[in-house]
């Protein structure tokens, strides 16, 4: 079994296309079915982000009783501290600014996207 990407549900496809293209500047999505469905290439991964409202029809999803973050999108950049000034120049508002992880032997940063989500920028400290 191989995980190939990651889908995010998303209410606002359009929005959230910008922020990964632009702000977190992934670029152009490869796979675009506009105001449905956007594909990055995220590294070795994908990142997807479909209409949330469709995958009702697909799996039977619907909205959960649970509250709080369930998942964190993960990217290791080269740099936090560069990577947070120039996502920042962009117009993104972070949760954390870069900070040590000291057990995590990890630099850090978080921000959330257009719907919520949870985003970690991350780099080695051990480098």
């Amino acid at each position: 079994m191989e995980l190939t990407h990651t889908r995010l549900l998303v209410n606002d496809t359009e929005a959230c296309r910008r922020f990964y293209a632009e702000t977190l500047g992934l670029g152009d999505p490869v796979v675009e079915v506009e105001g449905i469905y956007y594909e990055f290439v995220a590294g070795p991964g994908r990142l997807g982000l479909y209409k949330r409202e469709l995958m009702q029809d697909v799996a039977g999803v619907t909205q959960s009783a649970r509250s709080g973050d369930q998942a964190v999108l993960t990217f290791q950049v080269a740099d936090v501290d560069a990577a947070y000034a120039e996502i920042k120049a962009r117009g993104a508002a972070f949760v954390t600014e870069p900070h040590n992880q000291d057990a995590w032997v990890l630099r850090v940063a978080h921000l959330r996207d257009p719907e919520g989500n949870l985003i970690e920028l991350n780099a080695s400290l051990s480098s």
